[in-house]
């Protein structure tokens, strides 16, 4: 049945089909879905359509505690969406400086100043980021006295992930059975995105309603509805996407 919001798409033949690598997904499942599908190689693949890929709540709060530290944000956050950075340091730190840092790939993965905030009296403090760089960070306070942070005072990492708001469609009904641009068998329960460069494999976080899943990208496109992502049929069912829709989307690294 023709869908006027699903992605109509022809598919070129492949000289050299590209290896899809996989990506391993933690934290307990609220959905699970097995997906089918080949490897370019042959035989099954358990992560390069995205099987056993899991649904999970994008809303909610994240804390992490240690060293007399608490610190606690959303998991979610859209890009350039203020976030604000809520804790306490203990009623000893009043007035102290409260450093909010960021690690991951934008960072080369090493510690970098985000925002700062000051300690109340009894220790509560709260900052703002801007949110002005996409990808997924460890997140960590340190409490800072003068330009110096006092030694072993900050708090373990939380994560969280920030997402560009991006254009998708998604597709399937006339596509299944034949082989993506990365080698994939496009079937019914194929989790997956395609996307016009990144590379095949590349795990790619969504947020949509309230939810996020990590699939990964299995074929080239979209090339309609100038949208930036085309979801498999399984994905946008997966995630209640009614058709073209803006969603949250990030690729993730490939460590």
């Amino acid at each position: 049945m023709d869908r006027p919001d699903v992605t109509r798409r022809a598919y070129t033949p492949v000289a050299v089909l590209l290896a899809i690598s996989g990506f391993a997904l933690a934290a307990p499942a609220l959905v699970r879905a097995a997906s089918g599908g080949a490897s370019p190689t042959g035989g099954s693949s358990p992560t390069g359509n995205g099987q056993g890929a899991q649904v999970k709540p994008g809303n909610i709060t994240v804390t992490a505690t240690g060293d007399g530290i608490t610190v606690e944000t959303r998991a979610s956050v859209m890009l350039r969406s203020p976030t604000r950075f809520y804790g306490n340091v203990g009623t000893g730190a009043g007035g102290d400086t409260i450093e909010i840092e960021r690690r991951g790939r934008e960072t080369g993965w090493t510690w970098a100043p985000t925002t700062h905030g000051t300690a109340a009296s009894d220790g509560s403090f709260s900052a703002v980021w801007p949110t002005n760089h996409i990808g997924q960070f460890s997140i960590r306070a340190i409490v800072q006295r003068g330009q110096t942070a006092r030694a072993a005072s900050s708090s373990p990492a939380l994560t969280i992930t920030v997402y560009r708001p991006s254009l998708a469609t998604y597709y399937g009904p006339g596509f299944f059975g034949q082989r993506t641009a990365c080698g994939v068998i496009l079937r019914k329960r194929t989790l997956g995105v395609a996307n016009r460069t990144l590379r095949c494999g590349t795990p790619v976080a969504i947020d949509y309603g309230g939810r996020t899943i990590v699939v990964p990208v299995i074929d080239r496109g979209p090339y309609a509805h100038n949208a930036d992502w085309d979801l498999t049929e399984a994905t946008a069912k997966l995630m209640a996407i009614p058709g073209t829709a803006t969603i949250g989307a990030v690729s993730l690294p490939r460590r």
